[in-house]
């Protein structure tokens, strides 16, 4: 007897971003399953499969971000839930997708006695029954290294760079630090434009302290895009624009994949140099968070194109040209 095994996508996500994970199923042109997601009375998270996914290619989307009904912590345990409950399903494959991928930032000992929580989360989804993970932007290529099975690191470069076309031909790309000049060198390469840096310098021992010091190029009259893979207190960006304005940039725009946004970013971006700040949907934006010189870009067709291309095995990187492994 021979059988002919057919190839099933079943897409599901968690909670903490549903419009992107809807998003990525209307590209696809698939339904998102249902978990049944839910809480115990202390609290405890639940997840039951509302239908087989016995023999299926799983994929499992969920941004590590807090949100007004869960945290952080909250949202990566769900998916590791979920990650759980489709392997104990007899899913063939389970693919973790996470657009954003929670505690990126500690990827190494920057000091003593420090733990490096971006291996501890790979080990997680390891343990957990993920075959491979897709992220985008993550703060560090390293960390692709950490997860023990294949790592799509996907870019929101080609929708950002699209969106920068539109500022001009006289258009200065920045690095808000030393450590993002690759990063801004393969988007003035695209843009064809020149490349400048912000020399800065953290205060040690102090969390999101950050003193700017110089600008390393020429931008006197010109308009600039400051680049990075997040902003989050917006200190960094901020600091760097208003450096960029003292040496006689014309207007300072900022582009970065995910809005994290916490704290004092929106009193700082509102009350800041920057004219315009562009951030991607791989994280919500809610609505006291939403200002005028916030613009929102969708992920959600590079996301959908790499689940497709994981599903149908062909190059996850010709999607990019290869620009994501650079």
């Amino acid at each position: 007897m021979e059988l002919v095994t057919k190839k099933r996508l079943h897409l599901v996500s968690g909670r903490a971003n549903l419009p992107l994970a809807t998003e990525i199923a209307e590209q696809l042109g698939v339904e998102l399953g249902d978990a049944n997601l839910g809480r115990f009375a202390n609290g405890e998270l639940h997840c039951r499969f509302g239908e087989s996914v016995r023999g299926t290619d799983v994929f499992i989307i969920q941004s590590h971000v807090g949100t007004d009904t869960m945290s952080v912590n909250d949202a990566l345990m769900e998916q590791l839930i979920m990650v759980d409950a489709a392997q104990r399903a007899s899913a063939k494959r389970i693919t973790a997708v996470a657009p954003f991928y929670g505690y990126g930032r500690q990827d190494r000992k920057s000091e003593g006695r420090e733990p490096i929580t971006a291996k501890l989360v790979a080990n997680m989804f390891k343990s957990a029954g993920a075959k491979r993970l897709i992220s985008v932007d993550l703060h560090s290529g390293q960390i692709q290294g950490f997860f023990d099975g294949p790592v799509d690191h996907l870019t929101a470069m080609p929708v950002l760079v699209e969106h920068m076309r539109s500022l001009g031909d006289d258009l200065v790309v920045v690095s808000p630090d030393a450590g993002r000049v690759k990063v801004a060198e393969r988007y003035a390469n695209s843009l064809h434009a020149d490349l400048a840096i912000v020399h800065k310098r953290r205060v040690k021992g102090q969390k999101n302290a950050v003193e700017a010091r110089d600008v390393v190029g020429e931008v006197q009259g010109r308009t600039c895009v400051l680049i990075d893979d997040m902003i989050d207190t917006g200190g960094t960006i901020v600091a760097a624009a208003e450096q960029l304005m003292e040496h006689g940039a014309a207007e300072v725009h900022a582009a970065c994949t995910h809005g994290v946004l916490s704290g004092p970013a929106i009193d700082r971006l509102k009350n800041s140099v920057i004219t315009r700040v562009i951030v991607t949907n791989t994280l919500p934006l809610p609505s006291e968070k939403q200002l005028d010189k916030i613009e929102v870009l969708s992920v959600a067709s590079v996301i959908a194109d790499a689940i497709d291309a994981v599903f149908e095995d062909t190059s996850v990187s010709e999607i990019f040209g290869g620009a994501n492994q650079s």
